[in-house]
């Protein structure tokens, strides 16, 4: 009798010991999950502060821009776009699908201000006004800061996926729903330029 309290005993003390250790698996892959979000909302608030100031841009450009209806209506329908996808991404930024869209999307934004910018150098009224040039600053800030937001957001999806990749995690990553998340890659090389928007 003692014998079999003592297996018991000890397979009951293993049991408890197995379920700590998925228990400790699925928290520190919820903690990565967590940090990921967390650190796609430092771009979502970049991202939202972009599109904030694009209307402006294009409002301050619409005097000067009259023959250029279709650029700066492209710009607005990208904006459009790319904030729509965002709000998408935000809601789950493990989401790869989501991410794929929002890439596209800042793409073709990327693709539109940039026209806007090429079109706008050939005003120089419109180089000129305080108005533009302190908008494109402001742009011009916000890009550098999307681009540190989206590296931390990188590193966080890397730490996320690889722990999610390694044996035991793989088998309970899958269990209970662990997804693989997608970095916020720029994937085309015309695509990795900021938009230019120096007026000097």
């Amino acid at each position: 009798m003692t014998t079999s309290l003592v297996v018991l005993g000890a397979l009951l003390l293993f049991a408890v010991i197995v379920v700590f250790w998925i228990v400790g698996i699925y928290n520190g892959l919820v903690g990565l999950r967590n940090r990921l979000k967390n650190a796609f909302s430092q771009i979502d608030v970049q991202l939202k502060r972009r599109y904030d100031l694009i209307p402006n841009l294009v409002e301050t450009a619409k005097g000067y821009l009259k023959h250029e209806r279709e650029t700066l209506e492209a710009v607005i329908k990208a904006r459009n776009i790319a904030q729509a996808a965002a709000q998408s991404v935000a809601t789950n930024p493990a989401d790869a699908g989501t991410m794929k869209s929002l890439v596209t999307a800042e793409a073709g934004l990327a693709g539109a201000l940039s026209r806007l910018m090429v079109v706008a150098e050939q005003y120089p009224d419109l180089k000129a006004n305080q108005n533009m040039m302190q908008l494109t600053e402001e742009l011009t800030s916000t890009e550098n800061k999307v681009a540190f937001a989206r590296q931390a957001y990188n590193d966080n999806v890397m730490t996320y996926n690889t722990s999610r990749e390694v044996f035991p995690h793989v088998v309970l990553a899958g269990l209970f729903g662990f997804q693989p998340a997608e970095a916020f890659r720029i994937e085309e090389a015309a695509e990795r330029n900021a938009p230019k928007v120096s007026f000097g």
